[in-house]
């Protein structure tokens, strides 16, 4: 369906009463226009005029997507060299032994430690009326389990480097991915990892991870927040489940009869708000791609030059 949607904007550029206008522009630059009837020559003539390289526009697509291309071929060409990097050390400085042991170290002493989740449970007890407790405890299990496997790893890592264990295979993977600051394959989503969705470089995942923990760390410490950061849950489907739920039993409604309406609080952020909604909840952390919030039309609106992704206003999600 979304392709049929893609498909039909395209055409509509291309196939509509005003392409038999003669000098009709197809983009905002002009140089893509609707000639006049002529000859041949005529044609090939104005096609010789056309840049070699063409830019996004002759396809159809917002300027910022010559900058997506870029950071993709960038990022090709920077994958290919890493993997041809010789991994023995040469002459002075540090090995590249000691180099992943202080990064593992350095990784070791800022992952947190994982919840107790006795007394999550027994602050937070599964409750008829509020499913965010239970919402809470499932975050805290998850967190767990890759807060623990990243404590076991880390410290098999150092042992291995300095031959307390044998290097594995899986170990050898580990340390290669935290040399070239890249979050390892069991710490992500795909596969077998036991993390959450990210595609954050290793330096800035850790970082992530400690503020989604420290998000749930002052929810435990301060109660239920009056508006979620929900960039911070691992499952964030659980929570609008869970928000649905609660507006289901107190008006004793059915579940799977509720669905959500959504008002963009744009002259708020969450730093103002003081209390809870009397329905629903308010969220942030949401960021665009390829589109920003207007501000004055209350719209979605093409981006800006040079702008890949914005941060969406704080929203309102009111079961109806």
């Amino acid at each position: 369906m979304q392709d049929i949607r893609l498909i039909q904007c395209i055409l509509k550029s291309y196939i509509n009463a005003d392409i038999l206008t003669e000098g009709h522009k197809f983009s905002p630059s002009g140089i893509y226009y609707s000639l006049a009837p002529g000859d041949k020559e005529d044609y090939l003539d104005y096609i010789k005029t056309l840049p070699l390289n063409p830019d996004p526009e002759a396809f159809g697509l917002h300027e910022n997507a010559q900058i997506t291309t870029s950071q993709l071929a960038t990022e090709n060409i920077l994958g290919d060299m890493i993997a041809m990097q010789p991994k023995a050390s040469s002459g002075g400085g540090k090995s590249r032994e000691e180099q992943i042991g202080e990064m593992a170290k350095f990784l070791e002493d800022k992952t947190p430690e994982v919840f107790d989740l006795e007394k999550v449970s027994k602050k937070y007890p599964t409750a008829y009326e509020e499913s965010m407790n239970t919402v809470l405890f499932q975050e805290c299990v998850r967190y767990n389990g890759l807060l623990a496997e990243m404590k076991v790893g880390l410290g098999k890592v150092q042992k291995a480097l300095v031959g307390e264990l044998v290097m594995s295979q899986d170990l050898e993977k580990m340390s290669t991915s935290i040399f070239n600051n890249q979050v390892p394959a069991m710490w992500t989503n795909d596969g077998e990892g036991k993390g959450f969705l990210s595609l954050k470089p290793l330096a800035s995942w850790i970082q992530d991870c400690n503020e989604r923990i420290d998000f749930l760390t002052k929810w435990f410490d301060d109660g239920t927040p009056d508006v979620f950061w929900v960039s911070g849950f691992f499952f964030p489907q659980a929570f609008f489940t869970g928000t649905q739920q609660n507006y289901a039993r107190k008006h004793t409604i059915a579940v799977d009869q509720i669905s959500f309406a959504h008002v963009v609080m744009s002259t708020m952020t969450y730093k103002d708000v003081k209390a809870k909604p009397e329905a629903g909840c308010y969220i942030y952390g949401i960021y665009l791609e390829g589109c920003k919030w207007d501000h004055g039309t209350e719209t979605l609106e093409d981006s800006d030059p040079k702008k890949l992704f914005v941060e969406m206003p704080m929203i309102h999600f009111q079961p109806v």
